[in-house]
């Protein structure tokens, strides 16, 4: 999803600046597998505080350095320190929200530099400021299509459980990288057509598809 919006919003992946807020099972994926594709994560934060690289972090090493030290990237050495309000203030491309509900407020949203938010965690950004950042020209990938993948490979799992299948990682990979392209590509279409964000677009599209499914299926009684 993250791919999907740099490439739209004309953003080259390699040398691409990222900060991530939060480094659990959302953020720590988010910070590697973007730094395999050639971006340059230069911020990680968690609860306790966050680290800072302008050159670019080593993030399975941060990985590593956390799980010896209390799941905490605060005080990886050889780097600067930093909170996690400085964190979302930094003049990044992609900026990445994986920890905290209202992280992203009226209060800080003007504030924000990144030319685009990827909402890893559920509701990161208060309605306000959502208003800010649109204002701002800010890219929003909203948590309801961005962070939609854990469901997706859930759903796999059922399917392989009820039919016996037996699909291995890149087929999985492959069957979700199809799934939230297409996702992206369908929100997308609809925030240009209609002029409205991307969050509005996911809920029209969502709407739409609840309105179909249950003219499809008729009233049963």
């Amino acid at each position: 999803m993250t791919i999907e919006a740099m490439k739209h919003c004309g953003i080259r992946l390699e040398g691409a600046t990222v900060a991530v807020q939060g480094f659990g099972k959302v953020g720590a994926p988010t910070a590697y597998f973007l730094e395999e594709m050639g971006c340059r994560v230069v911020a990680i934060s968690d609860i306790n505080g966050g680290i800072y690289n302008p050159r670019g972090l080593d993030v399975r090493d941060v990985l590593r350095y956390a799980q010896e030290n209390g799941n905490s990237v605060f005080g990886y050495p050889g780097v600067d320190a930093i909170s996690n309000e400085e964190l979302l203030a930094l003049g990044v491309d992609v900026l990445a929200p994986c920890a905290l509900e209202n992280a992203i407020t009226s209060r800080n949203a003007p504030a924000i530099r990144a030319k685009v938010v990827v909402e890893g965690a559920n509701g990161p950004t208060t309605p306000e400021a959502d208003d800010i950042l649109s204002d701002k020209g800010v890219f929003v990938v909203p948590d309801v299509l961005a962070n939609a993948g854990g469901v997706t490979v859930s759903y796999f799992e059922w399917v392989q459980g009820l039919q016996y299948f037996f699909w291995n990682e890149p087929e999985i990979n492959a069957r979700l990288r199809e799934i939230m392209v297409r996702s992206f590509d369908n929100v997308l279409r609809i925030s240009q057509g209609k002029g409205v964000d991307m969050r509005v677009a996911a809920y029209i599209l969502a709407i739409d598809c609840v309105a179909r499914a249950h003219q499809l299926r008729g009233t049963h009684p």
